[in-house]
């Protein structure tokens, strides 16, 4: 039985001249944990883009929950069950936890009154959030920040949630504790599709890890393997893994 929740079909991404991916294709699982790594440059972010609408695809298409998406807006792509947090939090900071949430709710999610709150409410509580929810986002911790545009994401109900560097900037105990919740997203069944350059937090939360280097995939597959692999290895090299 096929349970595959998203499939990206020979996507390929260029600006001009520049090409940032190239004949990429991948199929992710429901309910799996996918880790996605690669030097600076590689096309991972570029990648989620294309995957939440953000960008649109220059060739190739891709497929959730069985419908094809590849021209769909990043808003309608919210609204069918794909959310997403981004690498630098950009909450709305003059307003409150609770209100930046039930934006998220209303217009990533669709939600209205009493479904848009209560959404809100439940991503706050999962996101660890829901004690800073009359807080000002505008005097939030970096941490609470980054907590924030988790919950934002999940106020969307997504089916598939992307994380980009959620990790990012989070002092050891932080980025522990951080993934402690994303375990829990998953355990609840979420299908995750992670980029981050803290690997040990990755690690211990993916079932699957792949690697991408100038815009095309090198390793895919169980995590330990793919680390040690002399391919992913070299890609790294001088960088730090």
């Amino acid at each position: 039985m096929n349970n595959s929740i998203l499939e990206i079909n020979a996507v390929s991404k260029s600006y001009g001249n520049l090409q940032v991916l190239s004949n990429v294709s991948l199929s992710f699982n429901e309910g799996e944990a996918v880790g996605i790594v690669g030097p600076n440059g590689a096309g991972k972010t570029t990648l989620l883009s294309i995957i939440n609408g953000t960008e649109l695809a220059t060739s190739g298409s891709i497929s959730f929950v069985g419908s094809d998406i590849t021209k769909q807006s990043a808003e309608e792509r919210s609204r069918n069950g794909i959310g997403r947090s981004f690498q630098i939090p950009r909450p709305f900071t003059h307003l409150t936890v609770f209100e930046n949430v039930l934006a998220g709710a209303s217009f990533g999610g669709n939600l209205r009154g009493a479904a848009a709150q209560n959404a809100a409410l439940e991503a706050l509580e999962k996101s660890e959030m829901l004690q800073f929810a009359n807080q000002r986002a505008g005097s939030l911790t970096l941490l609470a920040r980054k907590r924030l545009e988790l919950a934002r994401a999940l106020a969307t109900q997504p089916k598939l949630l992307l994380l980009d560097e959620i990790a990012g900037g989070l002092t050891e105990a932080e980025c522990a504790s951080l993934v402690q919740t994303i375990r829990s997203l998953k355990s609840a069944g979420v299908t995750i599709i992670w980029i981050e350059h803290v690997v040990q937090a990755l690690v211990a939360v993916v079932d699957r890890l792949i690697c991408l280097a100038s815009g095309e995939i090198i390793q895919d597959g169980n995590p330990d393997a793919v680390l040690k692999s002399e391919e992913v290895l070299s890609v790294y090299l001088g960088a730090g893994i």
